[in-house]
């Protein structure tokens, strides 16, 4: 589905991406593991065509968008805010995608069946359904909580079926029980929509729930791992020294 290979990007003649190479399979989602400041925001704008890269070539379903623009791309990124538009309600930014896609002059975008607005009413209110929004369609993005934005921009990334959704540690700015609640939503709506997505993070607890398949990136280097195990054993992720951390702090509770 997707096919990464030799990208590379440089700012000030500092090297943030060193021919990074991935692949990802239809319907899984990549968890990209990275401290903040290592490129994950970078390698997915140029995944997004946000920005150029250097070298290297994207491909997508077998096609190379590496110079194509964003709007031409089936590509949506998801940024750690929201950013739903403050003046339509949660149905309305949900249904922005579809009405864009039904007027080719404003969008390259690849133009849907002609829909009428019945068609329209009835997919915005099945999505908003299976995000659990349904009560807050008629709100404004202001009277809604953190988590409830979140959901509804997702909402208006997914009624347009692209083929790769992109998520910049999108739970981050949550709190402990929302994040949890948020995390499972996604997991259950990408089960029932096929979704492809690559998912970073700097969480490592997240990747390892959000990831079919799991990449750590750092020094500018992304290394993919066949299996989960194979990450957990890997000391370059962290995995054990969060173990240690873990098993020294009970240790010593139990001796105090």
């Amino acid at each position: 589905m997707l096919e990464v290979r030799g990208i590379a990007k440089s700012f000030g003649g500092q090297a943030v991406l060193r021919g990074v190479d991935l692949a990802l399979e239809r319907e899984r989602t990549l968890a990209i593991l990275g401290r903040s400041g290592c490129g994950k925001t970078t390698l997915l704008k140029i995944l997004a065509g946000l920005l150029p890269p250097d070298a290297g070539e994207i491909r997508l379903g077998g096609q190379d968008i590496t110079r194509q623009p964003p709007e031409r791309r089936s590509v949506l990124y998801l940024y750690q805010e929201p950013l739903l538009f403050p003046h339509l309600d949660v149905a309305e930014n949900v249904a922005f995608g579809l009405r864009l896609r039904r007027h080719p002059r404003r969008s390259r975008l690849p133009r849907l069946p002609r829909l009428l607005e019945a068609e329209v009413a009835r997919a915005v209110a099945a999505m908003l359904d299976e995000l659990e929004l349904a009560p807050e369609g008629r709100k404004m993005p202001h009277q809604l909580s953190g988590g409830q934005r979140q959901r509804a921009a997702f909402g208006r990334a997914l009624i347009v079926n692209p083929a790769l959704l992109l998520l910049d540690e999108p739970f981050s700015s949550l709190d402990g029980e929302t994040r949890a609640t948020m995390q499972q939503l996604f997991q259950r709506v990408a089960a029932a929509r096929s979704i492809t997505a690559v998912f970073v993070t700097h969480s490592l607890k997240e990747a390892i729930l959000m990831g079919d398949a799991l990449a750590h990136l750092e020094g500018g280097s992304l290394r993919a791992y066949a299996s989960k195990d194979e990450f957990l054993r890997d000391p370059a992720s962290g995995v054990q020294d969060e173990v240690r951390f873990w098993a020294a702090l009970g240790d010593g509770h139990r001796h105090s």
